[in-house]
């Protein structure tokens, strides 16, 4: 019984699935327009460290505020 259960269910799986749709990517790769200059990458690296530290660094500055109970 288990075998037949087996069969029955694993045999239409492919049948439930239908189509399936392969993606493939198309990824040129080529040297950049323009060069980013310093000031750039330093302007990009400080905003993502702030929109990733700043948060948690909020919680740890206000942390006494939280635990208080009101």
């Amino acid at each position: 019984m288990p075998g037949l259960l087996r069969t029955i269910i694993f045999g239409a799986v492919p049948v439930l699935r239908g189509h399936t749709v392969c993606q493939r990517a198309n990824v040129y790769t080529r040297p950049a327009k323009e060069k980013i200059g310093t000031v750039e990458t330093l302007i990009g690296l400080g905003l993502f460290s702030m929109a990733i530290l700043g948060p948690s660094g909020w919680i740890l500055a206000h942390l006494e505020d939280y635990k208080k109970k009101e």
